[in-house]
């Protein structure tokens, strides 16, 4: 039996701005050369590096994002899955949370672990920054392109691939949450078979 491939902890962005017909996300198309979802509208992200474990931020993880982190990673992972998160994002995109990133504005969303089939896995989390704390300008390494702010409804028509289209379902019933529902949410969904929330 072959041995299941283990997953790199990675992290995820979703840029959110709101606009009168509906939340819009920052997204773009993974290149074709991708070994890992080529050729598909995804968030940016990537994985979590050794350096960003111990890598200085401007400010911490805002105290119920970093403990539900906490559920499923160590203190140091955590604050490297928002450093990796503000990295990819600045490397993909062009965008910066600042010089070194503040991670307060961050909140924790859901977390999707490739299944154990796959031969490239990520034990991924999503977080999610509201589009005024990041500056600079779109442009990025050319990893994503088409890089731009997608309204949810239409993001949902395309092709997605099935995880990218779990999270924007996540997302939208978590923007439909008050902040006191979001605060006493101790747990997030976690996705890592059988395309159904765990």
């Amino acid at each position: 039996r072959v041995r299941a491939v283990r997953a790199r902890h990675a992290a995820s962005l979703v840029v959110l701005r709101r606009a009168a017909r509906g939340p819009e996300m920052l997204m773009g198309v993974r290149g074709s050369r991708h070994r890992f979802m080529p050729n598909r509208l995804v968030f940016p992200g990537g994985a979590v590096d050794r350096a960003d474990l111990a890598a200085p931020s401007a400010t911490p993880l805002a105290p119920g994002t970093r403990a539900r982190l906490e559920r499923s990673a160590s203190p140091a992972l955590a604050h490297g899955l928002g450093i990796a998160a503000a990295r990819e994002l600045e490397e993909e995109t062009g965008l910066s949370l600042g010089a070194p990133p503040a991670l307060d504005g961050l909140d924790y969303i859901c977390r999707l672990v490739t299944p154990t089939d796959s031969p490239v896995r990520f034990n991924a989390r999503f977080l999610v920054a509201d589009a005024a704390r990041a500056s600079g300008v779109l442009a990025g390494s050319g990893e994503l392109e088409g890089l731009r702010f997608y309204p949810a409804a239409e993001a949902l028509a395309l092709d997605l691939a099935e995880p990218t289209r779990l999270v924007i379902g996540r997302l939208l019933a978590w923007l439909a949450m008050g902040a006191a529902e979001r605060a006493a949410e101790e747990r997030v969904p976690v996705f890592r078979k059988d395309w159904r929330w765990e």
